[in-house]
């Protein structure tokens, strides 16, 4: 069998997708084939494999520093919260449904040999599996039927490494106090443990590293100092859009509001590095401040996002805004909301019915149950290259469809005003690419710039690689991976 290890948390957020990352870049820079798994992920940050299926988009990172494309069996279990107590299942990169938080713990196990032969066909194709666990295997609350940690951890056969996070405080009694609530068999799979996102001189934390060993019997393998250029990379927890809320570069200033179920997130990345744009997020009570362009991202639940936009007196904002000659995009859910209505039929995001949208672009959109899932390659009017990916719910039809702002394999995609001042897509990631992101960001009045986004991310995952080699005892975690054997 394929030698694995599987890295647990101590929390929610503690860093477990970017160390994977890591050392996924790690290893294979040493010639090993290497594979990232997650059996059960919980994500509004999705990617789409060439196959057009959906993965979280963590893994997808990780199969990128591994050096390989990404597949649907990388994250098999794909949760996609669309309510406070709902989310739509995604397994093996397909839409199964949407379920309840209860349901979905009742039938986790039923899930469980679909999740098993997706790592199977991970692990045969791989010199080592890097397993990512999700939440933290102290909710013992949640043990029957996991899937997600120590039960994956146990049908798979896997040894442990648990990681903890310092800059949140605490994590002597994290790291000890999880392994005070584990039954005996799980805290005999952990191994190891890791401290991550230490501030300081990492030396400091020494006679702390030599109590959690006294106290688990766990190997300590390393304290992971503070890694500034993680915020370079994608990032799939909505934890993580705090990094974008006080984004000042000076130049163009973009606000986005930030919507309680927004989607691909991700999309806010390339732009908040250039160094010309001050992106803002824009919390919830706040208006929308002057600004070159508006931005409405992704939703995994547009008509009530588009009633929470109303509420916050956003729309006034935005008509305001437009009304100055301001610049307004809309990408995916936010390009239905900029339409002149949104239809569902058939209750896919609730009650059945349709909606007013913002007016602001003259199409209408009505939700479907067929699920588009698609990478796109294409180009915008200049001829400027566009690589993204489609997942949405929904059709968009309208005359300003006449003046689409891309154009793909099958013909125009988006929608545009008659003075190109407001676009909408239903493309993910178009600002990724250096050409089309720095030609319309000079359309709002930004400076030539020579950022190069994709770039950025390789030569931070290198950067990653080598962090994690100075902090971390690879050989140890590599016997650790072996004795899973």
């Amino acid at each position: 069998m394929t030698p694995a290890v599987m890295f647990q948390g101590t929390g929610s957020n503690v860093g477990k997708s970017t160390i994977v990352a890591g050392l996924a870049r790690l290893l294979a820079r040493r010639g090993l084939r290497v594979a990232p798994f997650k059996p059960q992920n919980m994500s509004n940050n999705a990617a789409v494999t060439a196959d057009g299926g959906e993965i979280g988009r963590a893994q997808a990172l990780q199969a990128r520093a591994a050096g390989r494309p990404p597949s649907v069996h990388m994250n098999p279990v794909l949760l996609k919260p669309e309510s406070e107590t709902g989310s739509q299942v995604i397994l093996q990169g397909r839409r199964i449904g949407t379920m309840r938080a209860r349901e979905f713990g009742s039938r986790k196990q039923e899930l469980l040999p679909k999740v098993l032969e997706s790592y199977a066909l991970v692990a045969a194709d791989a010199d080592i599996v890097l397993v990512e666990g999700a939440g933290s295997p102290a909710e013992i609350n949640l043990r029957g039927g996991d899937i997600a940690n120590m039960g994956f951890a146990e049908a798979a056969n896997l040894p442990v490494v648990l990681v903890g996070d310092i800059d949140r405080g605490g994590v002597i009694a994290s790291l000890v106090g999880t392994r005070a609530v584990l039954p005996r068999a799980d805290r005999d799979r952990i191994e190891g443990f890791i401290v991550n996102r230490f501030r300081g001189d990492p030396s400091l934390f020494d006679e702390g590293e030599r109590a959690i060993v006294a106290a688990t019997g766990w190997a300590a393998l390393g304290v992971v100092p503070w890694f500034a250029d993680a915020g370079k990379l994608p990032a799939e927890d909505i934890l993580d859009l705090a990094r974008h809320e006080r984004r000042a570069g000076g130049g163009v200033v973009i606000a986005v509001p930030r919507l309680p179920r927004i989607a691909n997130f991700d999309d806010l990345d390339p732009l908040a590095q250039e160094e010309g744009v001050e992106l803002v997020l824009v919390a919830p009570g706040d208006a929308i401040p002057v600004a070159d362009l508006v931005l409405l991202p992704g939703s995994k639940s547009t008509i009530a996002d588009l009633a929470f936009l109303r509420r916050q007196g956003w729309d006034i904002d935005i008509l305001a805004h437009r009304r100055r000659g301001g610049r307004v995009v809309g990408l995916c859910g936010g390009y239905q909301m900029l339409g002149r209505s949104i239809a569902d039929p058939e209750g896919m995001e609730g009650p059945p019915g349709a909606v007013e949208g913002l007016r602001l672009l003259a199409v209408d959109t009505v939700l479907t149950p067929d699920k588009a899932v698609r990478p796109f390659a294409g180009h915008d009017a200049s001829g400027h290259a566009v690589e993204g990916y489609e997942i949405h719910l929904g059709r968009s039809e309208g005359p300003d469809r006449q003046r689409p702002w891309l154009l793909g394999p099958e013909g125009g995609e988006g929608a545009s005003s008659a003075d190109g001042r407001v676009r909408g897509s239903y493309v993910h990631g178009l600002f990724a690419g250096d050409d089309f992101r720095h030609a319309y960001l000079a359309e709002c009045g930004a400076p030539n710039s020579a950022f190069g986004y994709e770039v950025a991310i390789d030569a931070a995952l290198d950067a990653l690689a080598d962090h994690l080699a100075t902090h971390l005892d690879i050989d140890a975690i590599m016997r650790i991976a072996a004795r899973g054997l």
